[in-house]
């Protein structure tokens, strides 16, 4: 064990200042699929976000969509490219609120816990598909200072540094900062220049206090900010099916400043522990998109928001009450945010998306010709201006007991959650309708207005496992949900449809019902084990058969000949897999594996256009696959103190593009190495990933008729040295 540094967890009594309340830390008798790495396991593999655990988790898949905004994570076939996730991320105990914050540089980290399944009645909303939770180093376990540099490809250029101090047994603090740059991997082909380099930075504070024997109290204070770009997205044609270089005329770029604010207070008992969590989130992020990724002026888009969210939980435990255990505990939440999005219309695609359509339509006709809608304005702005408050409650409560090995829960969770929008779309412009008539009319297109949405959902849950040294099995039902919401970026479509309506006479009358989806549910069903057949623990097994059924399933669509994308409640859907994860500890060397495989397919979708019953869900793996050999050479202690070679390969099953299933994304799969060294103080690593250059697709999207691709990153590889004090 490094000097400096303590047991792996802090205990006074019945209080574990880093542990949760509501789970067990002993997974080997939980009844849920889960996946834990450990900070050497995430060290020594040079994992930097949540992205690099997909495939090593089983039938978890976070693709890189282009950028750090675009945080899609899939689960048992399952997920969503936009809004609200099937996932949610819980730091320390305190939940991210918002999925544009899943992407940052995981630094200091303790453990990270990915949890499949729906936990809707721990977790609640955003958690039909499981629940992330990670855990950063506490300045009670460790002592001491950590810096690390790291030079890699592309010019990247990582600086971490620590420092963790208990000036007593009850008082522990720590400070973390980190800086990356990055020049990005991808060449913008109009622009000459790459377009998916940034910077990030990040702070954290974390305070430590025991007041007493029974009382623990942990403060957590984060910032941190990235400016980048990214979107590398090239143009597909269908015709001989190959991918033209990126290639788009308008800058995209990504900026988010967020700040998070963590208390977690826990009173211990005879019977048991209540605890009390506090958070407070601050997001400010700009998003600018060439949103038709070509090199001519169709149009371009920003995003601009500024959300504050507070949550609050109570949790009471009684665990020491023979044979029976509860938990029960209540939960609340309020978001704020302020949007604004506006679409510029340039001159290709006024003419293009606008004034041709119009003409055809209707002004061609008339008058013998003489008839032509014109602009005066060669660019104009649809400014759409939202405000959009979201509260919810909720009460759980879990029941069980365990008898002669078994060991039953039975719980409930009610929740209420209701968000409004205010929408204020407008827009200018000044038209003729004549060709040889001079001058031109205003027109002022507004749209204005109210929607909300709410949901009162049932979440029950029961599980029932059997369980021994051995390790256990058992069988679950449990019920998770996805909110309900808006779709935002889809009234500049709204806009330019009334804008259209009032050119060719239309009296068609445009609400904003399309913008309003309602919230996802699902069952999960599933058969598990956890096995530690061998009387040293050397070998751990996990393995699971599941069965989900979803209803209201929420899917991103793209309206024909539309600028935007939206959210639909697509219909009812179901997912059935199995999930198979191993690790073999012999001496110096550890094994770990992991498979996962998910038939998820449409039970009845009919998209108006067609109906799509039956196909396969698109973008998710059928397959997961991740193979991890971490070796420790026998050397000399005069020579290191460890030596160590990390060989890992992940596979990546066959992901469907589209609801029609006739684009794909075949089979592929990553190799990864390290070697780490390390003598004192001192170490140094090796790392490169994606070592035989394998090219894949990440993502696919269709707009204005025209298909785009965002390819994988290729072969990067880097030296990083680091200090422990």
């Amino acid at each position: 064990m490094p000097e400096g540094e303590k047991i792996d967890s802090v205990l006074l009594q019945a209080v574990d200042i880093v542990s949760s309340v509501k789970i067990s830390d002993d997974e080997a008798s939980s009844a849920y699929s889960t996946t834990t790495l450990r900070r050497a396991d995430i060290e020594n593999r040079h994992i930097s976000s949540v992205k690099e655990l997909s495939a090593i988790a089983p039938n978890f898949y976070q693709p890189d969509y282009g950028s750090r905004m675009t945080s899609s994570m899939y689960v048992r076939g399952f997920g969503s490219r936009i809004d609200q996730p099937v996932v949610g991320m819980n730091i320390d105990g305190v939940p991210v609120m918002n999925k544009n914050n899943y992407d940052f540089e995981l630094f200091d980290i303790d453990r990270v816990q990915v949890m499949r399944g729906a936990h809707g009645l721990l977790y609640g909303r955003n958690t039909s598909g499981g629940a992330i939770n990670l855990y950063t180093m506490s300045p009670l376990n460790f002592q001491g200072k950590r810096f690390t540099l790291e030079y890699g490809s592309a010019n990247n250029v990582r600086v971490k540094a620590s420092h963790y101090a208990a000036p007593s047994n009850r008082f522990g603090w720590a400070v973390s900062v980190l800086y990356n740059h990055s020049d990005g991997y991808f060449m913008n082909k109009e622009l000459g220049k790459n377009c998916d380099g940034g910077d990030n930075g990040a702070l954290r504070l974390r305070l430590q206090w025991l007041p007493g024997d029974d009382w623990s109290i942990d403060n957590t204070l984060s910032a941190g900010y990235t400016a980048e770009g990214g979107w590398a997205y090239r143009h597909y044609n269908p015709a001989d099916k190959t991918l033209a270089p990126v290639a788009y005329n308008d800058e995209c770029s990504y900026k988010r400043l967020n700040i998070s604010e963590g208390l977690v207070v826990k009173r211990a008992f005879d019977w048991g522990a209540i605890s009390s969590t506090t958070g407070y989130q601050y997001v400010d992020d700009r998003m600018r998109l060439d949103n038709d990724f070509l090199p001519l002026d169709y149009f371009s888009m920003g995003q601009y928001q500024k959300e504050h969210s507070l949550t609050q939980e109570f949790v009471v435990k009684a665990d020491d009450l023979g044979a029976f255990n509860i938990l029960g505990g209540l939960f609340g939440f309020f978001k704020h945010n302020n949007m604004s999005a506006p679409v510029h219309f340039k001159q290709y695609g006024i003419d293009n998306l606008i004034l041709k359509n119009a003409n055809e339509e209707w002004y061609y006709s008339l008058d013998n010709g003489t008839r032509e809608l014109s602009f005066k304005e060669d660019n104009f702005v649809i400014y759409d201006d939202f405000v959009i408050p979201a509260f919810g409650v909720a009460a759980f409560v879990q029941g069980g007991f365990s008898l002669n090995g078994f060991d039953v829960k039975a719980g409930l969770r009610v929740d209420y959650e209701y968000s409004s929008m205010s929408y204020d779309c407008h827009s200018t412009v000044h038209y003729s309708t004549y060709k040889d008539i001079a001058g031109y009319e205003v027109m002022n297109t507004v749209f204005k207005g109210q929607k909300a949405v709410d949901a009162l959902v049932l979440l029950p849950s029961l599980s029932v496992s059997y369980g021994g040294d051995w390790g256990n099995v058992y069988a679950s039902a449990r019920k998770g949900f996805k909110a309900g919401g808006f779709n935002t970026q889809l009234f500049s479509d709204i806009l330019k449809q009334k804008m259209m309506n009032s050119f060719v006479g239309s009296d068609d009358d445009i609400d904003a019902s399309s913008t309003v989806y309602k919230p996802e549910t699902n069952w999960t069903i599933e058969l598990g084990t956890h096995l530690s057949p061998l009387d040293s623990k050397k070998l751990e097994i996990m393995a699971s058969l599941f069965y989900i059924d979803c209803s209201n399933q929420q899917l991103t669509t793209f309206p024909d000949g539309g600028t935007g994308r939206m959210m639909s409640n697509a219909g009812r859907s179901f997912s059935a897999g199995a999930e198979f994860s191993a690790r073999y500890v012999l001496g110096n060397i550890t094994f770990d594996a992991g498979f996962g495989y998910t038939h998820a397919k449409f039970i009845k979708y009919n998209r108006g256009d067609a109906d799509l019953s039956g196909r396969i869900l698109p973008y998710a793996p059928r397959e997961t696959y991740s193979l991890n050999v971490a070796y420790r050479l026998p050397v000399p202690r005069s020579f290191a103190n460890f030596f160590v070679l990390n060989v890992g390969w992940n596979g990546v099953g066959r992901t469907y593009w589209n609801e029609e299933n006739t684009l794909s994304q075949p089979f592929y799969s990553l190799l990864s190495a390290s070697l780490a060294w390390e003598k004192g103080h001192w170490g140094v690593s090796l790392w490169g990933k994606n070592l035989l250059n394998e090219k894949y697709n990440t993502f696919y999207f269709r707009s204005i008729g025209n298909d785009f691709f965002a390819q994988g990153k290729p072969l990067h590889f880097g030296i990083s040295m680091h200090i422990n004090l």
